[in-house]
């Protein structure tokens, strides 16, 4: 790998807490700086990290003068996204965007265009590819192991306040920035995570509701899935499962069944396996909920979580090649959560490709 360092900044100290205590540690990174709105919350997080206070911005504009940074997470409310990694990229920076991408597929298709016409990266955070029990499924599925796809639960059942909802200027839960709510906000990881493992959606039937938060978006969906490979399933999100449960996968094909629950496998059953289930044992011992965390080689780069993606991307832009997951994969999920929507709102199923009146989105 090049000996050179990579310049990198975070915008929007949320979630992008995560961000800034991944690059700090990261390989082949010089972390430069902060940027966030809410001065008390800058300056904080820049004390606890040991952040220069003339690394510390209020503007964001005023952060991408800056010629010594290379990449940018951007962190801020998700129905910003678009105007801000635009801004990033065409000042010639990479950008590593929070999910979703963005609240509209047409704001995606800018974000992703720019980026091309920049011959820049756009990386997109769905860090739940990356545990170590969600790869494992993954290659199950493509190695053809489970026959035909059949059947597939995909659930998210958290529990959310309403002072979450209030805090930070009260944006999520809001249709103009957070594009939804439990499905957009929370439930997106699982939603990508359905198609990836699932293959694309065909149509999508659905309801929702607000049941238990003063918001304007839905905190509970419900909806049948059916995919393009004739398997069909369910998805729900909800933030108001009290005191707040797992999120559960159950994938089902003709010769084989999975389940895991929190990114930790539960169920492993291939016909193919003639040994009694002891490679079931095997892999709930290295996968399951009890498994040990993988002990840490020296100098080993981190491959899960935040940090494995603030990682990739400096890999990346060092590299000269894609990050692992790219603009164009942030699509697909934010797609099937406004063909739901639409669903919902007028009680029919949606197929897919989608493409919604702007007038409504």
């Amino acid at each position: 790998m090049s000996s050179k360092e990579i310049g990198y900044a975070v915008f929007g100290l949320g979630v992008g807490k995560s961000h800034l205590a991944s690059a700090v540690k990261a390989k082949g990174c010089k972390f430069v700086a902060i940027c966030d709105m809410n001065e008390a919350v800058l300056h904080n997080l820049g004390d606890e990290y040991g952040i220069d206070p003339a690394n510390r911005y209020t503007s964001y504009e005023e952060l991408l003068k800056r010629e010594d940074i290379d990449v940018i997470s951007v962190c801020t409310p998700s129905g910003w996204h678009k105007e801000h990694t635009i801004m990033a990229l065409k000042a010639g920076k990479h950008v590593l965007t929070e999910k979703p991408l963005e609240i509209r597929v047409d704001r995606i298709d800018e974000m992703n265009q720019v980026a091309a016409e920049q011959g820049l990266y756009l990386g997109c955070v769905f860090q739940n590819r990356l545990a170590p029990a969600n790869q494992l499924i993954k290659q199950t599925i493509q190695s053809g192991r489970m026959g035909k796809m059949i059947t597939s639960n995909f659930h998210l059942k958290w529990y959310r306040d309403d002072k979450y909802y209030a805090k930070n200027g009260g944006w999520r839960g809001t249709w103009a920035m957070d594009g939804g709510g439990a499905i957009m906000n929370q439930t997106i990881h699982t939603v990508d995570l359905m198609q990836w493992f699932m293959g694309p959606v065909r149509s999508i039937f659905a309801k929702m509701g607000t049941y238990n938060h003063p918001i304007e978006t839905e905190d509970t969906a419900v909806a049948v899935v059916t995919f393009e490979s004739g398997a069909i399933g369910t998805l729900i999100g909800t933030t108001c499962a009290y005191p707040g449960l797992e999120v559960s996968v159950q994938i089902h094909g003709s010769t084989g069944s999975i389940y895991s629950k929190s990114n930790k496998i539960e169920l492993f059953k291939m016909a193919d396996d003639d040994e009694h289930y002891s490679e079931e044992a095997r892999i709930l011992e290295a996968y399951g909920t009890g498994a040990a965390k993988p002990a840490s080689e020296s100098g080993a780069l981190p491959k899960t979580g935040h940090a494995g993606q603030v990682q990739d991307i400096i890999d990346a832009v060092i590299e000269g090649r894609p990050p692992m997951i790219e603009g164009k994969e942030g699509r697909a999920s934010v797609e099937i959560v406004q063909a739901l929507y639409e669903s919902a709102r007028t009680g029919k199923e949606v197929f897919l490709p989608y493409v919604p009146e702007l007038s409504k989105a």
